[in-house]
């Protein structure tokens, strides 16, 4: 009822553009002959909002947001003269809105700024060398994944794994000044969940957050990165703030795509996605900078995978793209979820870790990866009936109580403890000499 309200003030605004003779219908779109139209500008079909998606000509087609449904060829068409727009301020902070920047808390309605959502990427030379430690209180990922303001970097995970509470624990955990939540496909439950957290942990003053449910038309979900982003650069830009972007899930934003793509007739590309596909997800994650005056926009965004399959189009596409992935897997042994070392990557790690954290970090690394794939060897020889020597058994029992006392994504300590806890571990299953570890290090940190 809002988002009609505010279409209904939008068209009485000024003088617009309406049209009554539509030529062609699909599931999803309309097309007929206007003039004087801009490509993504705004519409309303028969009293339902829609965005113009293509233009030949005089021949301009209109993407259908709730779908086409009862549209005749003689609906009234109205033009609203601008692109999706997000009012900017910092009343935003700590409201929940919908894909159209309506807000869906219950709250007033924010004053500020519009500006149009979805522009161009920031010029390079206005670009700094990401070189700010982005800690998040998870173990798994600040030692062996270390995250930088400025980066773009996602999460790959199984459906059924716990991939929404990881991001609200990144949430409530990193050392930001903003977090702005896009939620694409959530259920109810997913989005009650987010809100319920961030109130009972205090910390809505931070957080903004804008929410498609599954109960939401599909395509609305296209709409969640522009919102999210468009309110990511007004902290970065105008306020200098550290800011956060978390979008889950991008899976469900690119079936979206692929739905508009087939309503539209276009040729599908690998595994049904639209051709578009690789710069549809680039415009998004290229929006991650660190700006020469202090503000940066990071982006961790989920992706989920079908049936764990690491070539699909989508996260195909998006490693192209991105600076690394958070892989998350379940751990048999210790029956928790952990970030997966062996999987995961973080392509800028170097620039922050021994010189944001301590100088025993990269070591420290290195060391815990190289024993933890020593326990995977050791795995497979015991899964094989190979007898195993000593160095083999402690390698499996430091494997143990590295994925339960840091891998796991429920371990919430700083980067100094983390560190503390990896020497603990070492030191309780190895000698100096077989942690392959500097001597000055050793003789400064050995527990």
């Amino acid at each position: 009822m809002r988002q009609t309200l505010n279409i209904r003030k939008m068209a009485t605004k000024a003088f617009q553009k309406i049209y009554t003779k539509i030529i062609q219908i699909t599931k999803a779109t309309c097309t007929l002959n206007a003039t004087g139209v801009g490509n993504e500008e705004l519409a309303t079909v028969n009293g339902k909002l829609a965005q113009v998606v293509k233009i030949m000509g005089e021949e301009v087609t209109l993407q259908v947001f709730e779908g086409t449904e009862g549209i005749p060829t003689n609906a009234e068409v109205i033009f609203l003269g601008k692109a999706p727009s997000l009012k900017v301020s910092e009343q935003l902070a700590g409201r929940f809105f919908n894909a159209f920047g309506d807000p869906i808390d219950g709250g007033p309605e924010v004053e500020g700024e519009e500006r149009e959502i979805g522009g161009p990427s920031v010029n390079p030379v206005r670009r700094e060398q990401p070189s700010e430690l982005i800690a998040t209180g998870i173990a798994g990922i600040d030692l062996n994944n270390t995250l930088v303001s400025g980066q773009k970097i996602p999460f790959f995970a199984d459906p059924d794994q716990p991939f929404n509470q990881v991001m609200a624990n990144v949430a409530l955990r990193a050392k930001t000044d903003k977090i702005i939540l896009g939620g694409m496909g959530l259920t109810n439950d997913d989005y009650l969940y987010f809100k319920n957290v961030f109130n009972n942990a205090g910390v809505l003053d931070r957080i903004v957050s804008f929410v498609n449910t599954t109960e939401n038309p599909p395509v609305e979900r296209l709409l969640i990165p522009d919102m999210a982003l468009a309110a990511a650069e007004y902290f970065a830009v105008d306020k200098n703030e550290k800011v956060l972007v978390l979008l889950t899930d991008m899976t469900s934003y690119a079936d979206a795509l692929a739905i508009v793509s087939n309503r539209m007739d276009q040729i599908p590309s690998k595994d049904s996605m639209p051709g578009s596909l690789y710069s549809d997800l680039a415009k998004i994650y290229e929006k991650a900078v660190q700006f020469p005056a202090g503000g940066s926009i990071t982006i961790i965004a989920v992706t989920t995978l079908s049936g764990g399959d690491i070539t699909h189009a989508i996260p195909d596409n998006t490693g192209y793209i991105t600076e690394g992935q958070l892989f998350l897997r379940r751990d048999s042994d210790v029956g928790k979820v952990i970030v997966d070392p062996f999987r995961s990557l973080s392509r800028l790690k170097q620039l922050v870790i021994g010189k944001k954290t301590r100088e025993d970090h990269p070591q420290v690394m290195n060391a815990a990866v190289r024993l933890f794939a020593d326990a995977a060897n050791a795995k497979t020889k015991l899964e094989n009936g190979f007898d195993l020597t000593d160095y083999d058994e402690r390698t499996l029992a430091f494997a143990k109580d590295y994925s339960t006392k840091l891998l796991a994504i429920d371990v919430n300590i700083d980067t100094t403890a983390m560190l503390d806890v990896a020497w603990e571990i070492l030191g309780e299953h190895f000698k100096p000499a077989e942690v392959n570890i500097k001597q000055e290090l050793i003789q400064k940190y050995w527990k």
